[in-house]
């Protein structure tokens, strides 16, 4: 039950990582043969401000993916949904809002 929990997270964040990666490399064919002057451009966003925004939201899906598979050897090893801070039971409201959790509420 929390593998198959863990594991759908696990792909919806892989899904996401693929899509955000598409797009940050759509935006880089894009912008490559353009000599478009974004940085003084008055009706938006930069080009570079959405690099990075797709830059940092891909690093996060990333980041939840290496969470996830983190949980999934904790799983595997009999040591889910124990605190690494304090060695005590992490509650369930906890591992139900985050499955990835390493640590209690007293040591988060």
């Amino acid at each position: 039950m929390v593998r198959d929990e863990l594991l759908r997270l696990r792909a919806r964040a892989e899904a996401e990582a693929a899509t955000l990666g598409r797009d940050l490399e759509a935006l880089f064919l894009a912008s490559r043969d353009s000599n478009a002057d974004d940085e003084h451009d008055p009706e938006g966003a930069t080009i570079g401000f959405e690099r990075a925004q797709l830059t940092a939201l891909l690093a996060t899906a990333r980041e939840r993916i290496a969470e996830v598979d983190d949980a999934l050897r904790r799983v595997d090893a009999g040591t889910y949904g124990v605190c690494e801070g304090c060695e005590g039971p992490i509650g369930d409201e906890r591992l139900a809002a985050r499955p990835f959790a390493r640590l209690c509420m007293a040591c988060a």
